[in-house]
């Protein structure tokens, strides 16, 4: 029965067609980062250095005596600069894979089956397999398929909008569900 139209691989073919907007590359790279381990370890660093600096600030302006203006301003600058440089990250890396993408052509089509992904644009064709995208988050938006995590924190995101029919994001969650494992 292969290849007739009710062997399952024929059947799990789920097509998207959608342009490169920024509020699902925003959404696909907080989730890709969120479930990067060095990017937790990264921000925890990050957030801890800026207490210590705030505190250091802190004691400098409370202690007796005359407090060191220029290691006030540091500290709080050190502080200040490490928080604003944690939340920006996301949205500079989400920033500049929207630059790329709408350099390839902006608007993109994606074929999932039991193969495993393929997304086109005017000048890309990508063929991911399961194996690479073991993974995977849901959110009112998209469907965000994240590498094994020993393969560092590369993402592709499949946004609901671009489904022909509402019906099919239960279509391609299942096929989520048979190729990868829901985060």
């Amino acid at each position: 029965m292969n290849g007739t139209p009710h062997d399952s691989t024929v059947h799990d073919r789920i097509e998207l067609a959608y342009p490169a907007a920024l509020v699902d590359v925003r959404e696909a790279v907080r989730i890709s980062l969120g479930a990067a381990r060095w990017w937790r370890v990264l921000r925890g660093v990050a957030y801890g250095t800026s207490v210590l600096a705030f505190l250091i600030a802190a004691l400098e302006l409370l202690l007796p005596g005359e407090p060191d203006a220029g290691t006030v301003a540091e500290m709080a600058g050190l502080g200040a600069g490490l928080v604003v440089l944690v939340r920006l990250m996301p949205w500079a890396v989400a920033r500049t894979f929207l630059r790329a993408a709408r350099a390839q052509g902006g608007d993109a089509r994606a074929v999932v089956d039991a193969e495993g992904g393929r997304w086109t644009s005017r000048d890309t064709d990508t063929v991911i397999r399961w194996a690479m995208l073991p993974r995977y988050v849901e959110t009112d938006r998209l469907f965000v398929l994240l590498t094994p995590r020993r393969a560092g924190t590369g993402f592709a995101y499949l946004p609901k909008h671009g489904l022909a029919d509402a019906a099919d994001a239960d279509r391609l969650r299942a096929l989520l569900d048979r190729h990868s494992s829901r985060v």
